[in-house]
């Protein structure tokens, strides 16, 4: 594939170009607020809608698991349609997703909005890089993508303490009402900012599974898929653990969740530094590092301070790390990113549906000690696929 599929249109205006980037960052922003809400308010949910905790955890797995089906399916579900009107019409199915959860009178219904959400999540990320590069100037790619990507770190940082902050005074609905009024903002700049963009790439179902074929590939999305696997199996379970084993108020937590997100936005600035020379160290050390995390919050869940410390460092770790998995993804497949890229997307979702789902079961069963020994035990695993991945990466580089 040519550089001709993701020229900038023409008769893009430079403001407009970037006015809308902005406007997809908002969406970026959106989405990742949409997808991870439910970790700061999942006992509230479980108990309004009389679930389990566990159950009202698989919110996340099936989001996860309808962005994995849009993600690797959506290109060659829509060639004859303007990317304009596609990525409208994914805004629109936002807005609907976030009513359908808001106003849902039971828990198929929740369900079916954190569907929905999922359908957008996989069909905008698998859209969104090709989309700037044809909004801005190629040499203003890496900065237009950046701004995208600051979207997600910003949501990343601010969607859960906001979402347990909103959901004491407003309820949860309240919060996910939130996503409405700013889908709306969202539709209407993006409906005045971006061009027509008619696709012009051939649909091929099977083009982002080719990738596979690579010698280093396949160890390394295998790797990626741990990671974020063992990472979601604690992640989502994080409010009920401290309410039932820090036993802390709904302002500590939200102060706890800040301290996490806040100390992400920290790993997201420094890695980039390390990963120029670190690379393959850097995404074995992580996991490892997150491991032991796991274990000793097992170990020290009953003490506050101990715990706001082991949070900021899984904060710090946690956010970092996918940063590092997107750069290996350039680097494997620096000649086809965009498949490499399509193919991350739905490791990526795949492995929070199946930690979501898994922890749960793990959680509703036996307790958070078994979730969060799974947890570590994945992310070990991780690391020792990172290390032979690094390996088959360096004899490939040999020949």
């Amino acid at each position: 594939m040519g550089q001709a599929p993701f020229a900038r249109d023409a008769g893009t205006l430079p403001a407009k170009g970037w006015s809308a980037v902005f406007a997809m960052s908002l969406c970026a922003a959106t989405l990742v607020a949409s997808e991870f809400m439910p970790v700061s308010l999942l006992t509230p949910i479980a108990t309004d809608l009389h679930l389990t905790e566990g159950q009202a955890g698989q919110a996340i797995a099936v989001s996860g698991l309808f962005a994995v089906l849009t993600s690797l399916f959506i290109a060659p579900a829509t060639p004859r349609l303007d990317r304009r009107a596609l990525l409208l019409g994914l805004t629109v199915l936002m807005l609907v997703s976030g009513l359908a959860v808001a106003f849902a009178p039971n828990a198929a219904v929740f369900l079916g909005g954190r569907a929905l959400v999922g359908m957008v999540i996989g069909g905008f990320w698998s859209l969104s890089a090709a989309t700037v590069m044809r909004l801005v100037p190629a040499e203003d790619v890496p900065r237009g993508l950046a701004i995208l990507n600051g979207g997600n770190a910003l949501a990343t940082t601010v969607a859960a303490p906001l979402g347990s902050f909103v959901g004491q005074y407003i309820g949860w609905r309240g919060a996910f009402f939130c996503v409405v009024p700013i889908a709306a903002v969202t539709f209407a700049w993006l409906f005045l900012t971006l061009p027509a963009m008619p696709n012009r790439t051939r649909a091929d179902a099977f083009a982002t599974f080719k990738v596979l074929r690579r010698p280093r590939v396949p160890l390394g999305m295998l790797a990626a898929a741990l990671f974020f696997l063992g990472q979601f199996a604690l992640f989502t379970y994080l409010r009920p653990f401290l309410e039932t084993v820090t036993r802390v108020d709904t302002s500590t937590l939200s102060a706890l969740l800040l301290v996490l997100g806040v100390s992400g936005l920290v790993g997201t600035s420094v890695i980039g530094r390390i990963l120029q020379t670190r690379l393959f160290g850097a995404l074995v050390v992580m996991p490892l590092a997150m491991a032991l995390l796991s274990v000793a919050l097992i170990a020290l869940g009953s003490s506050l301070p101990t715990v706001a410390v082991l949070l900021a460092f899984w904060g710090l770790i946690g956010t970092a790390a996918p940063v590092g998995w997107w750069t290996w993804v350039s680097k494997a497949l620096p000649d086809d990113a965009e498949a490499g890229g399509g193919l991350m997307v739905a490791v990526v979702q795949l492995a929070i549906t199946g930690g979501a789902a898994l922890g749960g079961l793990l959680f509703d069963h036996a307790g958070y000690r078994a979730t969060f020994t799974f947890s570590a035990l994945v992310l070990v695993a991780c690391s020792v696929a990172a290390l032979l991945s690094a390996r088959a990466d360096r004899a490939t580089g040999e020949r």
